[in-house]
């Protein structure tokens, strides 16, 4: 039949308006940042793993399949709705200084800089992270969620064109080491697109806590994960890695390793018309997601159209405000008294919403609120960010979720970089450079201190409607993470996009306050839009006063939302991945 005639046999074609098609299913989804690590996930599903099994497996594989932005060794912040239960929680896999940081030592040595290398490591926490949510939320061992990535590890995988474009545009950095110019820069060159890239040291990693496990299981599967979490915080990994930081100057200690556990704690939370939005704590940006919300409920955003010019304005200046109330006042709760409560109350984001103005940008950073008094300004400001501080953003993160048969969800951003500290050499790992994220100013909420934690900007979250899953969403990007995820989040809510039209959207990002990485670089005003979004656009938010820059289309650095909605009629399961890299949904 000639392809013409098929509307006239009654045949209606549907115009395709994303680039990829949303994943449908009605079983069990995953959606993940590349897409061997959906794979992996769902091959847990599909053998009766719940959605934590499958999210532990597709993260710990991301540490593999994307080594250049999560590290097997990094972080891996965690949010979960468990079904049994109708139960949100965090799992907080961020570590800790450790003990011999002076607070002083930057300030000191280092100009009041905190250096690449080895003096900005914390505490590994992604595999305590990964083993505690098998362990108390988990039904398979270490080894069955870990097969994946071992193989993946040792037999390699096509090296994709993203990864190998990061490590090309870093490969002076990768040089400075010889244990990370071995493994990211064989024969002395980054592996090009396709060319098959082996981690047989982390192969040897992975395996050697599967085969601790392996001996304790005679004891039980909670025996056996203990035994696997012990191989990595006490065992020979535990030695490896405190050895090479003591003979090149490094910090940790066998202590730090191996009293080290992750937080299990509550979620911030606020509402959005009838739906809870759930994210983590302010050990890292997180909580910039509902404060935003708040502020921007009180705002008829569908009237002012998509992506207009007073849209982008209302968003962005309602960014702006969370993003000051985040440097003024989050920080590690067990170091520094956080207002999370007043910070979340729908009465002070009324009085923070009055600041932002229908035709005036504010050309700086706005000032930090007061919510102790619920004060739209605090009387006495914090630290006056330098608008000459400028560097390069940092490396970033990834992102899987998951939903299962039996209801429950999972979220979850791993990250940490292999560019900017060195791997230990034979263990392919590089322990967590996330001190990145602090400041070396003894006055910032987020300051250097033995055992406090950085204020991390991965931050997964989750929503609810009537008490029962909505959505799941989170993004790599740094900074640009809660921006991104607000605006997937706003488009399927007000605007009705189905969750790749979501993803897809073009995007926009503030950038006018301090970064979250060292040197937390700061461009007062700056404005950056997709290149997707209209000229016209760009022109009329310039007279409103913001500094724009342009994007290209679909660029990396917008983020690569990925998301997965429930429909709460039909229980149809719906997953968005952001083409703006390697990410995929995978369901059934």
């Amino acid at each position: 039949m000639p392809l013409d005639s098929l509307s006239d046999s009654g045949v209606e074609s549907q115009p395709l308006t994303t680039h990829r098609p949303v994943v449908m299913g009605t079983r069990h989804l995953v959606v993940a940042g590349h897409y061997l690590a959906a794979h992996a996930g769902f091959q847990i599903l599909e053998a009766g793993g719940n959605a934590v099994d499958a999210g532990v497996a597709a993260g710990i594989a991301l540490g593999v399949l994307q080594s250049d932005m999560v590290n097997v060794a990094g972080v891996a912040p965690i949010i979960l709705y468990l079904a049994d239960r109708r139960e949100v929680l965090t799992i907080s896999g961020l570590g800790c200084w450790p003990r011999a940081m002076s607070a002083d030592l930057f300030q000191r040595d280092y100009h009041g800089r905190i250096p690449e290398g080895l003096l900005r490591t914390v505490v590994p926490a992604a595999p305590d992270a990964w083993i505690t949510a098998l362990e108390r939320y988990g039904t398979l061992s270490f080894g069955e969620v870990a097969a994946a990535a071992i193989r993946f590890a040792r037999d390699g995988f096509p090296m994709h064109a993203f990864m190998a474009g990061q490590i090309q545009t870093h490969i002076e950095s990768y040089r400075r080491w010889p244990s990370n110019a071995a493994i990211y820069l064989p024969n002395g060159q980054p592996p090009q697109p396709g060319d098959i890239f082996r981690q047989t040291d982390l192969a040897r990693t992975l395996q050697y806590m599967v085969d601790e496990e392996t001996q304790a299981k005679n004891r039980g599967r909670e025996a056996g994960l203990q035994a696997a979490r012990n191989a990595f915080y006490q065992g020979d990994i535990a030695a490896t890695i405190v050895q090479f930081h003591r003979e090149n100057g490094g910090l940790l200690t066998r202590e730090d390793l191996a009293e080290f556990h992750v937080g299990i704690e509550p979620p911030t939370h606020t509402t959005f018309a009838d739906i809870d939005v759930y994210a983590c704590g302010p050990w890292c940006q997180g909580p910039v997601l509902p404060q935003a919300l708040n502020l921007l409920e009180g705002c008829d955003l569908r009237a002012l159209g998509h992506n207009s010019p007073q849209y982008i304005h209302t968003v962005t200046e309602a960014l702006k405000l969370a993003f000051a109330d985040r440097d003024r006042y989050y920080g590690d709760p067990r170091f520094v008294q956080v207002p999370m409560q007043e910070l979340l109350s729908k009465a002070y984001a009324a009085q923070r919403r009055a600041l932002i103005r229908e035709n005036e940008a504010w050309p700086e950073m706005p000032p930090a609120g007061d919510p102790h008094n619920l004060s739209a300004v605090a009387a006495r400001q914090g630290i006056s960010p330098e608008p000459s501080r400028a560097g390069s953003p940092g490396l970033d993160t990834s992102y899987v979720c998951v939903v299962d048969r039996h209801g429950n969800v999972f979220s979850a951003t791993p990250s940490d970089t292999s560019a900017d500290t060195p791997v230990v050499p034979g263990t392919g790992l590089c322990p967590s450079s996330r001190g990145s994220q602090s400041w070396a100013d003894p006055n910032h909420a987020s300051c250097v201190a033995p055992g406090k934690r950085p204020r991390l900007t991965p931050n997964p979250a989750l929503a609810l409607r009537n008490g029962r899953p909505l959505l799941a969403f989170g993004t790599p990007g740094g900074d640009v993470q809660a921006q991104a995820m607000l605006q997937a989040f706003l488009n399927i809510t007000l605007f009705g996009m189905n969750p790749q039209e979501a993803v897809e959207a073009p995007r926009f990002a503030t950038y006018s306050f301090p970064d979250s990485f060292e040197p937390h670089s700061y461009y007062p005003g700056r404005l950056n839009l997709e290149s997707r979004i209209a000229q016209e656009t760009g022109g009329a938010l310039a007279t409103l006063g913001h500094k724009v820059h342009w994007w290209p289309q679909w660029v990396w650095r917008a983020g690569a939302v990925c998301c997965l909605l429930i429909d709460q009629t039909t229980g149809v399961l719906h997953g968005g991945a952001d083409p703006r890299r390697q990410s995929y949904a995978v369901g059934w």
